[in-house]
């Protein structure tokens, strides 16, 4: 599954090192010795937990059925369509990541979803002027951002 999940993230316009860009980001003030092949080894260890790729199928599913009008409940496809802000429940995926690994995660999750940062921006802006839907997809990429910022600071805490 963890291969599945990869590949459906490169087919949606996600690089594993978009992902370890915004870890870089949310880290820039707390970590001054990035290692940019432990930071990939930290993102792609947040990917091999089940319940994220759970989350990470589910929610570009969801996209996907959304942009090609395969959800039987035309409204709800018109709300992730639009990703209306009062939606919400594209954070509730992804806060089920981020309780993985703990309150630090959440906080990350928090600010980077407002900062939109990077790739995030790119998805939730549709930079690339296509139909796409990522309603979910942004949120599940700041999830696991999020997730491997607060290993490696829950990590570096350690070495201290």
């Amino acid at each position: 599954m963890f291969e599945r999940c990869v590949a459906l993230l490169k087919e949606r316009g996600v690089e594993i090192s978009d992902i370890v860009d915004c870890v870089f980001y949310l880290q820039r003030d707390h970590v001054t010795d990035h290692d940019e092949a432990a930071i990939t080894e930290t993102v792609l260890q947040v990917i091999e937990k089940r319940e994220v790729q759970h989350a990470i199928i589910t929610g570009i599913c969801l996209d996907m059925m959304s942009e090609k009008k395969m959800l039987i409940d035309k409204e709800l496809e018109d709300i992730l369509n639009r990703d209306e802000s009062l939606y919400g429940i594209d954070e509730v995926l992804a806060y089920g990541i981020c309780n993985l690994y703990g309150s630090i995660a959440l906080t990350n999750f928090g600010y980077i979803d407002k900062a939109k940062y990077g790739i995030i921006k790119k998805l939730n802006d549709h930079m690339d002027n296509s139909e796409a839907c990522h309603t979910f997809l942004d949120d599940i990429i700041g999830a696991i951002a999020a997730s491997a910022a607060s290993k490696i600071a829950h990590n570096q805490k350690v070495k201290e």
